[in-house]
Formats: C-alpha cells, sequence, structure tokens
C-alpha cells in the first residue's frame, strides 16, 4: 500500500504534477478537498477546519487560542490515517514529515526557479508580474512558517525526499512518468506490516489529542499512548476525578478505540 507525497513551493507545478501522476496510477489524489473532507469526519467543530492549509497561526490566535493546535493534531490524524487506509497521492500538508519514517511511502520535492515559478502563477491567476512576484513571496513565507511552527523543521531539507525533481528543466509529463517509474520500483512497493500498525497507532494518537482539546481536556501532564490497535494507555495526572472520567468516556467513545487502560492521578488529592 505504498503512497506518494508530492511537496513544493506555489507555482512550481507540483499539483498539476500530482494528477498526471494519481491518473497515470490510477490513485486517488488527496488534495485539500480531500482531507477536509476526512478532518469535518473527525471534528465536531468543522469550522475551525475548514483551512487545512500550509499557514502558520498568527500570533493572536497562537497565544489566545486553542485551535492551532487542535487544528495540528487533526491535521495530523488526517494524513495517518489516509496512509493507512490505502494508496493515494497527498499533495503538501507536511506529510513528506509526518510520514517520514513511514516505509511504504515515495516522497517527491517538486522545485523550479523564481522566474518560472513567477511565470506560471501569471498565467494561471492572469496577474502582473509584480502581483505574481509579491504572492510567491508571501506563500513562501506562511509556508515556511508553518513547518517551523508545526514540526520545528525546514520543509526544504533534502533527506526528506527520495525524488526531487526540478520543472524548470523537466516538463510536467516527463515529471510524472519519472514518479511513476519509482513508484513501481520493488523498494517502494515493499511494505511491512509492522509499518501500517505503527502509522494506525499514530493516527488513533493523534485523533485522541484533537477530540480532548477540543472538548478543553487538558492533556499537559498525561501520557498517551497507542502500544497495539485499538488499545489505549493513559498515564499521569489530570485535575480533577469529573474531568478523569470525562476523558476517559471520551476517549472510549472515539471510533477505533477498543479497549483503555489508565493509571491516572488526580493532581487535587497531592
Amino acid at each position: 500500500m505504498p503512497l506518494i507525497t508530492i511537496s513544493q513551493r506555489i507555482g512550481c507545478g507540483g499539483k498539476a504534477i500530482a494528477e498526471l501522476v494519481a491518473d497515470g496510477l490510477d490513485l486517488e489524489l488527496l488534495d485539500d478537498n480531500r482531507l477536509q473532507q476526512e478532518a469535518h469526519k473527525m471534528s465536531t467543530r468543522a469550522e475551525a477546519m475548514e483551512n487545512l492549509d500550509e499557514k502558520a497561526p498568527d500570533l493572536f490566535h497562537r497565544l489566545l487560542s486553542k485551535e492551532p493546535k487542535m487544528y495540528l493534531h487533526y491535521l495530523e490524524s488526517v494524513v495517518y490515517r489516509l496512509a493507512r487506509e490505502g494508496q493515494g497521492v497527498i499533495i503538501g500538508h507536511g506529510s513528506q514529515i509526518l510520514l517520514r519514517e513511514f516505509g511504504c511511502a515515495l516522497h517527491v520535492q517538486i522545485h523550479a526557479g523564481e522566474s518560472v515559478r513567477i511565470n506560471n502563477l501569471m498565467k494561471q491567476e492572469h496577474l502582473s508580474r509584480e502581483v505574481a512576484h509579491k504572492l510567491m513571496l508571501k506563500a513562501d513565507h506562511e509556508q515556511d512558517g508553518f513547518f517551523q511552527y508545526a514540526f520545528h523543521m525546514n520543509w526544504k531539507d533534502e533527506s526528506l525526499y527520495d525524488l526531487v525533481i526540478n520543472t524548470q528543466k523537466i516538463g510536467y509529463e516527463s515529471a510524472a512518468k519519472m514518479i511513476i517509474d519509482a513508484y513501481r520500483s520493488d523498494q517502494i512497493k515493499a511494505c511491512s506490516l509492522d509499518a501500517v500498525e505503527i502509522i494506525r497507532g499514530l493516527s488513533l494518537r493523534k485523533e485522541i489529542d484533537a477530540v480532548l482539546l477540543e472538548n478543553n481536556i487538558q492533556t499537559r501532564w498525561l501520557d498517551i499512548e497507542v502500544p497495539r490497535e485499538g488499545v489505549v494507555t493513559v498515564t499521569g495526572y489530570i485535575y480533577s476525578q469529573e474531568e478523569k472520567d470525562k476523558m476517559l468516556m471520551i476517549i472510549r467513545s472515539i471510533p477505533g478505540v477498543k479497549s483503555v487502560k489508565e493509571g491516572i492521578g488526580i493532581l487535587s488529592h497531592l
């Protein structure tokens, strides 16, 4: 069940290439719309998940709102859920970082020089050169901010990728063919059951974090793990017995949770 992740700067042609790859391999294109659909299924506050893009929340929201953190938990859980459920082509959203230890994924970076990107934006969006240039710089700044905020990593780190393609010299169709050929290699097809099990655990763990945060349950002093499929262990401390009971009830109600083992102390009793 190999996956393909495609990462790019705006104007590099990554989406067009991803569409060609998905069509050529008869795979589902896991773009913004698809990720939002999955997030809406998981979140009872769907409006908080309407913009699953690569932008860092502004200072006001980082300081005064819990939504950026909840957003990231849901985003990670969605990517992990898609990874565990089948094949597909994921565009952006930090998937190359979230799935960097997942042996069942081919990670691709699409690159192009600034002049090529500006020309592409001018054609695609019918913009003047000046406006296209400003849009490119703004998008780059937001993308870099997102990865620093969410992962404390540089998304341009070449060690994150199996294949880097420069569309300044290679056309979209040729780029898509390179990805398809790499995808069909025996090394990429080899996918262990252990890798799938790890992804299932990560997906459920991130969903639990997001749902608890959404329900105003503080997890600062808690350690939540999913050691095997459907089994959740919760240890640490919580503020009150009432909050503990509420938390356990919420966790047990999450689809995919089969049992909960807990060793939780009450802070008010200490």
